[in-house]
This record gives C-alpha cells, sequence and structure tokens, in this order.
C-alpha cells in the first residue's frame, strides 16, 4: 500500500514538473523568447491568444521601413546639399572664366591699340626722316644756284617750307664754318614775304632737326 502511494506521488511530481516546463516554454514563446509558436499554435487557437512573436514580427516590418525611410531621406538631404555646392563651384568657375576672357580682350584690345600707335607713330617718324632729307637736299641744291634762281624757287613754296630750309642751310653752313645764305635769299624776297618769314622763324626759334 505504502509502495502504490510513494508510486503515485512519483507521477503526480512527473506529471507537475511536465507542466512546470510545458507552461514555461508556452510563456516564454508567448512573450518571443523562443520561436515554437509552430508547435503551441493549437493551444493559442484554443484560448484565442496571439504571440508575441507574430505581434513583434509584424511591427518591426514598419519600424523598419521608417528607419530605412530616415537613412534614405538623409542621404537625398546630402545629396542634395553635394549638388547645390557642385552647382555653386560650377557658377564660381563660370564667372572667373567670363572674367578671364574679359580681361584676355581688353588686353588683346590694348595691344591691337599699341600696336596701331606703334604704326602710326613710325610712319610719322618715317615722314619727319623723308622731309627732313627732302629738306636738306634742296637746301644743298639752292645753294648751288645763283640767289636770285633760288628765291624764285623759294617763292614757290609754303611758308614752312621756306622757314625749315632756312634753318638746314644755317645748320650746314654752321657745321662747315661758311657763310649761310639765308639773309643773301631774304634779300632778294619781296619785302612783305620776307617779313612774314623772319616773323614766323622768330616766333618758332627751335632749329629744324
Amino acid at each position: 500500500m505504502a509502495r502504490s502511494r510513494g508510486v503515485g506521488k512519483s507521477i503526480a511530481l512527473l506529471f507537475l514538473i511536465l507542466a512546470i516546463i510545458l507552461g514555461g516554454l508556452l510563456w516564454f514563446d508567448y512573450l518571443g523568447i523562443i520561436k515554437a509558436k509552430s508547435f503551441f499554435a493549437p493551444v493559442y487557437k484554443l484560448f484565442g491568444l496571439q504571440p508575441q512573436t507574430s505581434v513583434s514580427a509584424t511591427s518591426s516590418k514598419p519600424l523598419q521601413a521608417n528607419l530605412e525611410d530616415d537613412r534614405l531621406a538623409k542621404r537625398l538631404e546630402a545629396l542634395e546639399i553635394r549638388s547645390q555646392e557642385l552647382d555653386k563651384r560650377e557658377s564660381d568657375i563660370a564667372r572667373s572664366e567670363n572674367a578671364n576672357e574679359a580681361i584676355a580682350r581688353e588686353l588683346e584690345d590694348r595691344q591691337k591699340s599699341q600696336e596701331e600707335r606703334e604704326k602710326t607713330f613710325n610712319n610719322e617718324v618715317k615722314k619727319y626722316d623723308d622731309r627732313s632729307t627732302n629738306i636738306e637736299q634742296i637746301s644743298t641744291y639752292l645753294q648751288n644756284m645763283p640767289p636770285k634762281t633760288a628765291v624764285e624757287q623759294l617763292l614757290g613754296m609754303d611758308d614752312q617750307d621756306i622757314i625749315d630750309i632756312f634753318r638746314k642751310t644755317d645748320a650746314q653752313a654752321l657745321a662747315s664754318n661758311t657763310a649761310s645764305m639765308t639773309s643773301v635769299w631774304l634779300m632778294n624776297m619781296p619785302s612783305e614775304r620776307a617779313a612774314v618769314i623772319q616773323r614766323k622763324m622768330a616766333s618758332k626759334p627751335e632749329k629744324f632737326d
């Protein structure tokens, strides 16, 4: 009799242990700690329960989607900022290129203007040299003529040419230490024309070179 009671207690203790184990597993599964809901599905269905594992699985999807949307939004924002920086840099480079082109055009225009001035100056110098040579040749030519013949040639010229020839003749006479023909030519000119020539020479005393 005592033996049957011991066996009964052992069986009861065994069932108690199994119940505790199954209850713990069921509770842990319901909280989502373990993944055994397929085994306990009939129990959930019997009591109309929904385990936390399925709830957390369904609720984690929107959370994960929100995190991905936030990361995507931040990345798009960073790309937009980078795009704005690149646009600004491109705009700065374009302005710099336009400024450099304007400077290059200005320098080119200045160079052309300088070349034109130099060309004009060289032309004027050539004209001056040619005229100086011509005046010198005429002065030498007239000095070899009789005074009256030379005066006839001079009277056909304008006043400035006569003045330049007189100055060139004076310079040649000074260089060769001889008498100048200027005074002789003036004496053989009509008095009014000679007076005009002398007055102009006095108003511009610089010598013709």
